[in-house]
């Protein structure tokens, strides 16, 4: 399959893995105990303010007009307005979204290299104490949930040993002017996806260098360091694309406990603060936003799964 057909097909089942999502959080908003209008307004709201804010709501329409409705506003970038604050819910989402993408961003360029170097690393050194105290590190770690990670961080790095960095973030001040409360969110996201990463690079490069076509270029004298460069690495990232791109694609949902846990201005703070509220159109878009950015993540997987894979790229040539 050439590429072009590949990022084709990919793109279409993009669009049904959104469509079948965007009908399962409709459906789940239609199913959430309570009254909304009343969860909004509280028990103290006059008859004629519920039946207003029913009515910007659509609530009293059927579900398959109001998920139509909902929907076609969606295609067009329409996401509403918050019921909340009554503002527009791309201005309400926009800095969160920026917030979050940039932790993400953060945790993605450390965790993917240094997870890749290191279980090259421990691959090489195969049966050896390095490779088996790495093992051990990175099993523990992914055992851990990722909120007992940042948990056991806040202890060591701010409340308890060593008060190095803040515990939470001054909301009254933008991100990148206090950059130092970057530092245990993003530290702990990397704890959290780099194991799976350096677990799965170890295996598979150990399958590499088992390979014939390694052993073939040794024979040929080829000097270890190419063997590694041009034999072993190619055909090992690969493979292990899928694992990053999962990983990556879980900082998405594994975030809203982070962002929780360090009281960080970004998506999944909002997505708790929605839910509290009962503020259905900044929960439906943001839960929207989440997979988008899913079916983004897993067609770049694809792609550089192609391009990395001298099999896989020349077959689609």
């Amino acid at each position: 399959m050439s590429l072009g057909r590949l990022v084709g097909r990919r793109l279409l089942v993009g669009a049904l893995i959104l469509f079948i999502v965007s009908v399962l959080v409709f459906t789940a908003s239609l199913f959430l105990p309570g009254d909304a209008a009343r969860a909004v307004l509280g028990r103290t709201a006059s008859p004629d303010r519920l039946a207003a804010l029913r009515s910007q709501m659509h609530l009293d329409d059927p579900p398959l007009q109001r998920y139509l409705s909902w929907a076609g506003d969606l295609v067009t970038g329409d996401l509403g307005d918050s019921v909340v604050s009554q503002t527009p819910v791309v201005e309400l989402i926009a800095q969160r979204s920026v917030n979050s993408l940039l932790l993400m961003a953060l945790a993605a360029l450390i965790a993917t290299p240094v997870a890749l170097l290191l279980g090259t690393w421990s691959a090489l050194r195969r049966d050896q104490l390095a490779d088996h105290l790495t093992s051990l590190a990175t099993l523990v770690l992914a055992s851990l949930p990722e909120f007992v990670v940042g948990i056991g961080l806040l202890f060591v790095f701010s409340t308890g040993l060593l008060r190095w960095f803040p515990a939470v973030v001054d909301q009254t001040q933008g991100v990148l002017v206090q950059p130092e409360v970057l530092v245990l969110p993003v530290a702990t996201l990397v704890l959290a996806v780099s194991p799976y990463i350096t677990r799965m690079m170890r295996a598979t490069m150990l399958e590499v260098l088992d390979s014939d076509f390694v052993h073939q270029a040794r024979l040929n004298g080829v000097p270890e360091r190419q063997v590694l460069w041009r034999h072993a690495l190619p055909n090992s990232i690969g493979p292990v694309a899928q694992v990053v791109a999962l990983q990556l694609a879980w900082l998405a949902g594994g975030i809203v406990l982070v962002e929780f846990l360090f009281d960080y201005p970004g998506i999944g703070e909002g997505v708790v603060d929605a839910v509290t509220n009962r503020d259905i159109p900044t929960l439906q878009a943001l839960v929207m936003l989440v997979a988008a950015f899913y079916v983004v993540v897993n067609l770049l997987a694809d792609v550089v799964g192609v391009l990395t894979n001298p099999r896989l790229r020349t077959a689609g040539s």
